[in-house]
């Protein structure tokens, strides 16, 4: 059950960070790294690892997005 809720909130989190791929419309990676990371903790909580993989990709392009733009100096 703790993976479909984990499954769930990454695939949120990863239509915002496409999102966020647009110029201009970065700053919503700040939103998307906390989502991905409450993802992540429910996927740690549970047996599957399809919930913790999704959620790590998304952190890691929400990540990568704001060295790009600047976000993380």
């Amino acid at each position: 059950m703790l993976n479909i809720a984990s499954l769930l909130i990454g695939a949120v989190a990863f239509m915002i960070a496409v999102f966020a791929l647009i110029p201009f419309v970065g700053w919503a990676n700040w939103f998307v790294i906390p989502l991905a990371g409450l993802g992540l903790l429910l996927g740690l909580l549970s047996r599957g690892r399809e919930g913790r993989i999704l959620n790590l990709v998304v952190i890691a392009i929400a990540l990568v997005r704001l060295s790009v733009g600047g976000g993380i100096v």
